[in-house]
């Protein structure tokens, strides 16, 4: 399969990254300070600042860094989490990419696609546990067309249950021409997500050999199409390994800055997962370009202060202890209970190891992770008001940029956290996470705000739910 590519050029500029990744290896401490004040004060980085912080060597530099980071994403953020999860709704690809347990020559790999009954199943469960917030996850294939992913997303949405329902889907699957774009559009998703894997065009030629993927510059010029077919929240990232890590950050930025020139819009989201074993793949469990738990903490505070107002994704590859430490320098979005088989949720499928994409490193409970959030002064949110208010976009970046996202945030969170605590929490949880309500509640500076937050609860204690800023 072949696309027009016709006129694309790349927008990354290789070899400027790589004569300012060479160029900055010695910046001065007082450097770094300024650099890091200017961020404090919610201003995105410009690629010559950003290569300056990633090639920092000094232990007091580095924390310093990372000491910016985490009072940047308070600043912005507060102490809130979004909580997610994944569904993959089939693993089919037509593509041969050497790092993925789902390519297309991997015979370890058992193909599947969820009918739409299992597609309720999986819904369903996914509702039962607690979850508000999915992101739906498609290999490339022609079976899994924009008409076939605006259907799935319909019947998400469609499949309420006892107390709850998805009250926002995203996607991740392959881009799309503009008018595929259109159509998905149109059954209401959230985010579009589409992670170039790496933004290094000679390794992306290497480790894309056959398949529609192999197009590096269509694959680059996705969310541009996304854009123009009117989806105006779009999530970029970079699957970190498979070529230098200071690269991948320096690319990511670019991404942001192409998407903020051309659009006026930067991207909603960003996601660095590292890359993790994958059943019959070999090239996992020794990636090139393996980034080290220190440079992965860095590398997370960096990506926070070159790009303040932009949300920070951190999977369940990570081990718990990464997740728990990273929580602090910069992240606002995280899955949990999630499983990534095809069909894993509703346990109906006993194949289900041999249909994921790799392997997961948390594999907490939702109730498990919510627990130890709200133990640890985070306040677990299903937040899905900005979008359904139309906080999206340009909108979204004209609270995000300020900081103003923190006054909607705060009080939603906690009425998303209280929903979660009155129908789903264990007794644990629940004594934990209203304990954390009264203090959270107590501590917001807005009278008028507060009397709405607490009107609300007592409102949903009597039953009412789905309140929101």
């Amino acid at each position: 399969m072949k696309f027009d590519v016709t006129g694309l050029k790349s927008f990354i500029p290789t070899q400027e990254i790589e004569q300012l990744l060479e160029s900055t290896r010695n910046a001065e401490a007082t450097e770094i300070r300024d650099i890091i004040a200017k961020s404090l004060a919610k201003n995105r980085l410009s690629p010559l600042e950003t290569a300056k912080l990633l090639n920092v060597q000094d232990p007091e530099l580095k924390q310093m860094i990372l000491d910016g980071a985490h009072e940047l994403k308070e600043k912005i953020y507060g102490n809130r989490i979004v909580l997610f999860a994944p569904l993959y709704v089939g693993n089919e690809c037509i593509n041969d990419c050497v790092y993925c347990g789902f390519r297309k020559s991997n015979p370890q790999c058992l193909r599947s696609t969820l009918s739409h009954d299992q597609l309720v199943a999986e819904t369903t469960a996914l509702v039962d546990s607690g979850h508000k917030r999915l992101i739906m996850v498609y290999g490339e294939h022609p079976q899994y067309s924009p008409e076939y992913i605006a259907d799935t997303v319909r019947t998400v949405y469609a499949t309420k249950h006892g107390k709850g329902e998805i009250r926002r889907v995203n996607i991740n699957a392959a881009p799309l021409d503009v008018e595929g774009f259109k159509v998905v559009k149109a059954a209401g998703i959230g985010t579009y997500q589409i992670f170039q894997e790496t933004y290094h065009e000679e390794s992306y030629a290497k480790l894309h050999p056959s398949g529609p993927k192999s197009s590096f510059l269509w694959r680059l010029h996705g969310l541009d199409r996304a854009m123009e077919a009117g989806i105006d929240d779009l999530g970029i990232g970079a699957l970190m390994g498979l070529y230098n890590w200071k690269f991948e950050v320096m690319g990511l930025l670019y991404h942001t800055i192409r998407l903020e020139e051309r659009f006026g819009i930067g991207p909603h989201t960003i996601s660095f997962p590292r890359i993790e074993p994958a059943i019959g793949t070999d090239f996992t469990t020794h990636p090139p370009f393996m980034v080290s738990d220190d440079d992965f903490k860095l590398l997370v505070a960096v990506i926070r202060l070159a790009v303040p107002y932009t949300g920070m994704i951190l999977t369940a590859r990570e081990p718990i202890e990464i997740r728990n430490e990273v929580l602090n320098y910069g992240v606002s979005q995280i899955d949990a209970g999630s499983s990534i088989g095809v069909g894993d949720y509703s346990g109906k499928d006993d194949g289900s190891k041999s249909k994921s994409q790799f392997v997961l490193g948390d594999t907490r409970s939702l109730d498990d992770v919510i627990f130890e959030l709200a133990q640890g002064g985070y306040i677990p949110s299903f937040c899905t008001s900005c979008y359904r208010a139309g906080r999206t976009g340009e909108h979204f970046m004209e609270f995000a940029i300020p900081g103003f996202v923190k006054r909607f945030c705060t009080p939603n969170a906690l009425l998303t956290f209280a929903e979660y605590l009155f129908d789903y929490s264990s007794d644990r949880t629940l004594k934990s996470g209203m304990d954390l309500i009264e203090r959270e509640v107590n501590a917001i500076e807005d009278e008028a705000s507060k009397a709405t937050v607490k009107e609300y609860l007592e409102k949903m204690k009597a039953g009412k739910r789905d309140l929101f800023f």
